[in-house]
């Protein structure tokens, strides 16, 4: 998992390792990763990571190959590529005020991240392996003051459907709705609230609504309820 170590990435983890599966998190700081791992092995998870920057391939394929060889049945089950960046406040940044700088590093880690992560992870993953993006109504629907952010989601939108198209993996995108984290501004709900998802899309879901497709709240709800 990208992302593993705040918000909605750090949520997921939890999620999974209470489930009792082996969780291995990558994350660009790596004192927070140390943190994470201690975290959830307190909990009592089998747990793993590396200090990864989803702009280096490199760096996410140490970090597939460190999940391949974590669990007690070798390979990778799941991928959350949950690593994210917003440059501004949440609706504050304008396609026509954005700076080339924010535009070239949203892409680059919310969109060419997703694109490394799912490729890196590709020969590691088993049969049956799923893999999972999440993603905002930012990304199909136009609305003020998202400028790159937006764009880059749009991307990584993209990216899922390409791997989904080309491969026989399910790979799909999970809404949540707006979830209270650092690149929301703390608006919305808690990333707890939300972390069950993303369980569910790699465990219960129907392959065929998850793969190529964007699952929301809605879907989630209706099948859980």
């Amino acid at each position: 998992m990208t992302g593993g170590t705040r918000g909605i990435g750090r949520a997921v983890a939890e999620a999974f390792a209470s489930e009792g599966s082996t969780v291995v998190v990558g994350a660009r700081d790596g004192d927070t990763v140390e943190e994470t791992i201690d975290h959830l092995e307190e909990s009592g998870a089998t747990a793993a990571g590396v200090r990864t920057d989803v702009r280096d391939e490199f760096d996410v394929e140490r970090l597939v190959e460190t999940a391949s060889r974590t669990g007690a049945n070798g390979g990778i089950d799941v991928v959350v590529a949950a690593a994210g960046v917003y440059h501004g406040g949440a609706g504050a940044t304008p396609t026509d005020r954005e700076s080339y700088s924010a535009f070239d590093d949203h892409w680059r880690i919310n969109g060419r991240g997703v694109f490394a992560t799912i490729r890196e992870a590709l020969p590691h993953l088993n049969e049956g392996a799923r893999v999972l993006v999440p993603t905002g109504a930012v990304a199909r629907n136009g609305k003020p003051g998202y400028g790159s952010y937006a764009v880059s989601k749009a991307t990584a939108e993209a990216v899922a459907r390409g791997f989904a198209a080309d491969t026989d993996y399910v790979v799909g995108c999970l809404d949540p709705g707006q979830v209270g984290t650092d690149l929301s501004g703390g608006t919305g709900r808690e990333p707890a609230d939300v972390a069950p998802m993303f369980v569910w899309a790699a465990t219960e879901a129907s392959a065929e609504d998850v793969d190529g497709g964007v699952v929301g709240l809605r879907e989630w709800k209706r099948a859980t309820r």
